[in-house]
């Protein structure tokens, strides 16, 4: 299976899951910081005060991703640490951290994908009402002005806010991430409401003060559903449930289109205003105009995928066999989710795609012999791209893949508990050693593609 010469390939991270440095350099607390020293929040009373000290092992860290031959890194930066108060002045060394990362991943030639929001909102803002504050908008377009001033000379490609679904969903209304709210379905609509207002504000704030040519996008996660059989009448029952808003009396924000439909088409989806009534945002005179900023991409998060047919009553969802593979987070293997994810998505919203995190939580260790064999991941990572380069072969406009993690990591409530890296991080020690998936990523990059027959488990 092999990709084209000019796709991007890529690996990942987030600036909480692996900087530490938590009180370095002027930054301030994180709601992330707050969370975890609530008892009972985080596995193991873990926090990420240390994480995988990136901040002052960046070179090394740089080091390792640039062996892998990858042309891209995306990385996040963090609110609190470039301006500490959340609005208002400047850290010169948090700023100054990310002038430098930039500059070390292009001295290797590894072009920098920057996310403005990956989860970190400041503790200050969070302080002044959070999301549910409207002016959170203006304060979040005024700090990724910061961020472009300084950055945009050597940095081309932006990623406004990674996955709404997640820290509203779970964030504002289950409570089991960040900031750990249980908001009423209206309120966490309203502030689902400000996080797309911000969304549209920074794309904004990105164009008109970007000092090179932009690529903006942003990256969302929604159930991806994949048909259960060969029936067309299969593919359009996947292909409605996973547009479809299906709220319930706890978690309405799993899904895809009432977050994507406001930032490509500028309106809600109609079947999510029915469902919603009274509960649903007001939007002011010009928001959906402002939300709906143009997108140069796509940046699709996928891990895993449902299933579904055409039942006597509509569309309706089939479970996986007993016994099918399962990661750590106890997700359903589903490589399929690759090909339809990524058409699906690009038939509705007419955007380029980019794979922007696709990993295997799993629980990996290093052996006697000082290697570390995570043979699952290197499989599930082959199963997957082969169903992405499918879908690229079928005519679907996918540009890019970038792989979920480069080390392993703070994985939010779950602590230190499951691995997703490339590399092994021992975190008494700090000490990185790099997978057997490691050296089959960089086999595939540099070999454009993926071999057609099943893994074998070389090192």
């Amino acid at each position: 299976m092999t990709f084209p010469s000019d796709f991007v390939w890529g690996v990942a991270s987030s600036s909480y899951q692996i900087e530490g440095a938590a009180s370095q350099g002027g930054r301030t607390p994180s709601v992330w910081d707050t969370f975890c020293r609530e008892p009972g929040r985080v596995h193991g009373g873990h926090t990420g005060d240390v994480a995988c000290d990136h901040v002052n092992r960046m070179p090394a860290d740089v080091g390792l991703i640039a062996g892998l031959g990858v042309n891209a890194y995306r990385l996040s930066i963090s609110w609190p640490r470039v301006i500490p108060g959340g609005v208002g002045e400047v850290s010169q060394e948090g700023l100054g951290f990310y002038d430098r990362l930039v500059d070390a991943l292009l001295g290797h030639r590894v072009a920098p994908w920057i996310t403005l929001y990956h989860w970190d909102h400041p503790q200050a803002i969070q302080d002044r009402g959070g999301w549910l504050n409207r002016e959170s908008a203006d304060w979040f377009a005024e700090y990724v002005g910061r961020v472009v001033d300084r950055l945009s000379d050597r940095v081309a490609n932006w990623i406004t806010i990674n996955e709404p679904q997640i820290f509203i969903g779970m964030g504002h209304i289950t409570g089991t991430h960040a900031p750990g709210l249980e908001l009423s379905r209206r309120e966490s609509l309203l502030a689902a409401h400000h996080v797309m207002l911000a969304h549209g504000k920074a794309a904004q704030t990105i164009r008109e003060r970007a000092k090179t040519p932009t690529n903006v996008g942003w990256a969302p996660v929604g159930a991806v559903v994949s048909p259960a059989d060969g029936h067309e009448s299969s593919v359009d029952a996947a292909r409605e449930l996973m547009f479809r808003v299906s709220p319930t009396e706890g978690n309405w924000a799993f899904n895809n289109s009432w977050f994507a439909d406001a930032a490509v088409f500028g309106r809600y989806p109609e079947d999510g205003l029915r469902a919603f009534g009274s509960d649903a945002p007001e939007p002011r005179a010009g928001d959906m105009e402002q939300i709906a900023q143009p997108l140069d991409f796509y940046g699709a998060n996928t891990y895993t995928g449902l299933r579904a047919r055409q039942g006597a009553d509509g569309p309706e969802a089939v479970e996986f066999p007993p016994g099918s593979p399962r990661t750590m987070f106890d997700w359903p293997v589903a490589p399929e989710s690759l090909y339809w994810g990524p058409r699906f998505l690009a038939e509705r919203y007419k955007l380029p795609v980019y794979i922007m995190e696709n990993g295997l939580a799993s629980m990996d260790w290093v052996g006697e012999d000082g290697q570390v064999r995570d043979m699952g991941r290197i499989d599930f990572l082959s199963r997957y791209l082969k169903q992405l380069g499918r879908a690229i072969n079928d005519g679907v406009d996918v540009r890019g893949y970038f792989c979920w993690s480069i080390l392993d990591n703070f994985e939010w409530a779950e602590g230190y508990r499951m691995r997703f890296g490339l590399v092994h991080v021992d975190y008494q020690t700090l000490l990185r050693t790099p997978k057997a998936s490691y050296a089959w990523y960089r086999d595939v990059i540099s070999g454009r593609g993926v071999s057609a027959e099943p893994c074998q488990g070389k090192m």
